[in-house]
């Protein structure tokens, strides 16, 4: 089970009544509609997407909590990705798949954020007119993060970019 598996399973709040009905102790679908309040139907076919997940196990007609998929899914680790190198952790928190998710307060920690924006987009020496300096901009914005004539402003005020009669050029 991966943890995305197990957020789907317990995004419907029937589901999660359900499975909070089993964690607590009740073994039978009876049991469940009544500790949970629900109708027999919503226990069914809760029952059966939290079994279908790997959440719960059925054995011998009890229903229990699959307590090795949890601590499996609780262990499991998304890889990263070019966008999220694993080392520098202010790039994990504000880059998801290469796209700018926010923007760090602390100018120290935006700082680092501009600076790995500015060696994946701009090659040193090359003059970039304006125009171009937005394009390659836009796709860190593509959700909504910030926009790219922010993040231009801040790679001028960091001086990582020079910017000189519309001509834009990485230091």
């Amino acid at each position: 089970m991966t943890a995305d598996a197990l957020a789907g399973a317990l995004a419907d709040d029937g589901r999660r009544r359900v499975f909070a009905a089993i964690v607590l102790g009740a073994a039978s679908a009876a049991q469940i509609a009544e500790r949970a309040a629900l109708p027999a139907r919503t226990v069914l076919t809760g029952i059966r997407r939290l079994i279908d997940a790997g959440l719960v196990t059925g054995s011998d007609g009890t229903l229990v909590a699959d307590e090795v998929s949890l601590r499996a899914a609780a262990r499991e680790r998304r890889p990263a990705d070019d966008g999220e190198p694993a080392g520098d952790p202010v790039l994990r928190t504000f880059l998801r798949s290469g796209v700018l998710v926010g923007l760090p307060a602390q100018r120290g920690r935006r700082r680092v954020l501009l600076a790995h924006i500015a060696e994946r987009s701009f090659e040193p020496g090359i003059r970039y007119p304006e125009r171009a300096v937005d394009e390659a901009l836009k796709p860190w914005c593509a959700a909504g993060g910030s926009d790219h004539v922010t993040l231009r402003r801040y790679l001028i005020d960091e001086q990582l970019l020079t910017r000189e009669h519309g001509i834009y050029e990485r230091l």
